[in-house]
């Protein structure tokens, strides 16, 4: 089945559904597999579970995060819209709780405290590197993981981007919500500064 380049017809597009676009899409834009932008993990996503539904709603768009299921779901008023599986903190790392609202939105995000530690010469040194804790050699620099549709929920840096979900069902991030790619722009795109995201467990 031929899927549209949805990014430039998504509110023409009456019903996403992500299983229905896995052919005819290069591997980087299967919104059935997930890429760490650095290329480093990939996962094969359950078929089918995340969706995408563009009817109109009775009201303005709203995010409710489940950590017990791991699944964020997508609402216009009263009506749901969608849902996506999602990554969130691991023990140590756990996303909060409670009534959030988007603060912020960065098409490309880096993180300024996770990510790589690279020499001069761009071989990487650590390659899970936290930049309060490992050091940055002479010469050497600090990337920042890709944290792509960057959407923030509060001042502490926790927000909702893409990212790997390599365990799905399963926390895997140091506290910020990961959603495949195709989700996360097409939730990016449907979200404001200010809609009210809740994270419940």
């Amino acid at each position: 089945m031929h899927c549209p380049a949805f990014l430039k017809v998504l509110g023409a597009i009456p019903v996403l559904l992500l299983a229905s676009c896995a052919t005819g899409l290069q591997s980087g834009d299967d919104p059935g597999l997930q890429h760490d932008l650095d290329g480093e993990h990939t996962y094969q996503s359950e078929t089918g579970y995340s969706y995408w539904d563009n009817r109109p709603g009775d009201g303005p768009m709203r995010v409710t995060v489940d950590l017990s299921e791991q699944t964020a779901y997508f609402f216009k008023g009263t009506v749901p819209v969608g849902k996506s599986r999602v990554a969130t903190g691991l023990p140590g790392h756990r996303t909060p709780t409670g009534s959030f609202t988007v603060m912020e939105k960065v098409v490309d995000k880096r993180s300024t405290l996770y990510g790589r530690i690279v020499s001069s010469t761009g071989e990487v040194l650590v390659s899970e590197a936290d930049i309060r804790r490992d050091e940055v050699p002479p010469g050497g620099r600090f990337v920042g993981a890709a944290m792509p549709y960057w959407m923030r929920l509060n001042s502490s840096g926790i927000g909702m981007h893409v990212g790997p979900i390599p365990n799905p069902g399963l926390p895997a991030s140091h506290g910020c919500i990961r959603m495949p790619k195709t989700m996360a722009q097409i939730l990016y795109a449907n979200v404001s500064v200010g809609t009210p995201v809740k994270v419940v467990r």
